[in-house]
């Protein structure tokens, strides 16, 4: 007669993994250089010769359920993401999608023209378009010698 039984064993470890991955949610581990928090949205940001792109991932998200600002070269997006599941936190077994609120900024190599700001949002990807701002040409100083003294 065995003495462990390998169907019901693992049943504790499950739970346990459960409970450690909700305690861990509220843990912010994000370093600067590396993701190991879950910084939502995912984004990758750009530098083309006139603008900054910016992608973020945003599935199961609409349109009016975020907005956009930018100040001071920091690109601020917030919102909320609905779960549509409807199903209970005793029933998840792995919980790995975000929902809920969330706020996400973004510090911008450069500044940018604010009022030249474009955003698309299509098939869950956020595209903004932030225009650099031009840079001044160099202004010549003519100097003239003071010959009185």
């Amino acid at each position: 007669m065995p003495v462990f039984r390998w169907g019901h064993a693992w049943d504790a470890l499950h739970d346990l993994e459960r409970e450690v991955d909700r305690i861990l949610r509220t843990v912010d581990l994000t370093f600067h250089g590396m993701r190991l928090g879950g910084r939502y949205p995912a984004v990758n940001l750009y530098e083309l010769d006139a603008e900054f792109l910016l992608v973020a991932e945003l599935p199961g998200t609409r349109a009016e359920d975020f907005e956009l600002t930018v100040s001071g070269g920091v690109l601020t997006m917030q919102g909320t993401r609905v779960d549509a599941d409807q199903v209970s936190d005793d029933s998840f077994r792995r919980r790995e999608r975000f929902h809920g609120d969330w706020q996400r900024s973004v510090s911008l190599p450069e500044r940018v023209r604010e009022d030249g700001l474009a955003a698309e949002f299509r098939n869950g990807l956020l595209t903004i378009h932030l225009p650099k701002v031009e840079a001044g040409q160099p202004r010549r100083i003519s100097v003239v010698e003071d010959i009185d003294t």
